[in-house]
């Protein structure tokens, strides 16, 4: 068994025999996303877990360990890791632990402490917790995050983002069952697989991928049948966790609608473009400012190359550029408002309505008071300059029930159902007929 390693505040350091006997456990957020970054741990020699569960033992272990007034995310990922540990899946002597430390003004940049509280509690003081940040917070040595490893970390975000928003609107009418899937299954493997390779992030070589990824899933036997369209935003971790959100996508499509959920770049430009804003409004290093632009525009770059590969594809909704949604954003909250998802929540439901997309759940997470400020304090202004906007704010917290989730989204579904069959029925004749095609097949 590795020795146990102590730095001079007392916390337990992941050394560098850990990494070659001990097994990481990462909770997931983003299936697809998460998959390629368990792969890329992997490529660096790291053993690594995902872990998937979902039971409702989840939320006991969280409820047990971590103060009831901590918001739900964090109470849902110190559950999902001291719920593995307790499994018997695992040798409690030779597994840590992996989560992420934002270094910001949101309380998941003290999700480490309370999970090391609540270790401590449960009687685990043995199991190592590393931090994975990009802020210096804290540093192990048998993990560290290199160049390389940030950029292959970096591109399993943005590849992921095409990934599910073309797999998102094949899933729901592909005619062989399970056939979406596998192609998730076959890119990442390669996606990954090319990582390690010379020149695999040459602009050329991401571009020609971006649009095999889109000429792939275009591929896809479907019958594309009229479905209502359901955008999903709110907290990051609860609008992409199907722990956090209880399925909420499977969920939409058992009730025979597409959902919508805005991808993590936008998320990704949005903190480089707080950096800049800082500076715009406070001042501070230059150095800084400079950096955060000159990343804000190389994402930006990226993202122009992943709507050009979904562009070849008239079939398929295209997503908009940050830049399209800032300027949605700017009449509704200012720039400066960037704690928890800040004006980009805000963005994000006029951008779906801005695309014809007016049905929208709003995840709201209990104890993320910026959420609940940008997101249901955003729906009133919202519905009162676009009437045809037809939102749900859904709570997320320990005392919730799936079943009046599921009712309340289901209410929101009938009244889109409802504005559906009024639209059809006022619609010009020719748009009608054309609103009314019954089956496009493409095979």
């Amino acid at each position: 068994m590795a020795e146990l390693i102590y730095d001079d505040q007392g916390r337990l350091l992941f050394t560098e025999e850990m990494k070659k006997e001990y097994t990481l456990l990462m909770p997931q957020m983003l299936p697809v996303h998460f998959t390629m970054l368990k792969r890329v741990f992997e490529l660096h020699g790291y053993k690594m877990d995902m872990l998937t569960s979902t039971h409702r033992g989840i939320v006991d272990e969280g409820l047990k360990y971590v103060h009831n007034d901590t918001c739900y995310p964090a109470l849902l990922v110190i559950g999902q890791l001291i719920d593995a540990i307790k499994s018997g899946k695992y040798d409690p002597h030779k597994v840590g632990l992996m989560i992420t430390q934002t270094g910001g003004g949101c309380r998941a940049s003290n999700y480490i402490h309370l999970l090391r509280k609540a270790l401590h509690r449960a009687g685990y003081d043995y199991v190592p917790v590393v931090s994975v940040n990009l802020s210096g917070l804290e540093k192990n040595p048998g993990f560290s995050l290199n160049f390389t490893m940030i950029r292959q970390m970096a591109f399993s975000m943005i590849y992921g983002d095409l990934i599910v928003h073309m797999a998102n609107q094949c899933r729901p009418y592909e005619i062989v069952e399970g056939e979406t899937d596998r192609r998730i299954d076959k890119w990442v493997n390669r996606l990954v697989g090319e990582f390690s390779q010379k020149g695999s992030f040459k602009t050329d070589f991401v571009r020609e991928n971006f649009d095999r990824i889109a000429d792939d899933f275009a591929s896809i036997p479907v019958r594309r049948v009229p479905k209502v369209r359901v955008g999903i935003v709110g907290e990051i971790y609860i609008k992409y966790a199907p722990l956090g959100n209880n399925n909420l996508e499977e969920f939409l499509r058992s009730e025979d609608c597409e959902p919508v959920v805005p991808g993590l770049t936008d998320f990704i430009i949005f903190k480089c473009d707080n950096r800049v804003e800082d500076h715009k409004l406070y001042g501070g290093k230059t150095a800084t400012y400079l950096g955060a632009g000159f990343l804000e525009n190389y994402v930006k770059r990226l993202q122009a190359m992943m709507i050009a590969a979904v562009k070849r594809h008239p079939e398929f909704r295209v997503p908009c550029t940050f830049d399209h949604l800032k300027g949605l954003a700017k009449d509704y909250l200012g720039y400066g408002n960037k704690m928890g998802e800040g004006w980009l929540l805000t963005g994000e439901m006029l951008e779906l309505i801005d695309s014809g997309i007016h049905n929208i759940v709003c995840t709201q997470p209990f104890g993320c008071l910026p959420n609940h400020v940008v997101g249901k304090g955003m729906v009133r202004k919202i519905k009162d300059n676009m009437p045809q906007a037809n939102i749900v704010c859904i709570d997320y917290d320990p005392g919730a029930t799936r079943i009046n989730q599921e009712n309340r989204i289901k209410l929101m579904l009938a009244n889109a159902r409802m504005a559906a069959r009024k639209d059809a029925k006022t619609s010009k004749p020719g748009r009608a007929a054309k609103k009314a095609e019954p089956i496009r097949e493409t095979v």
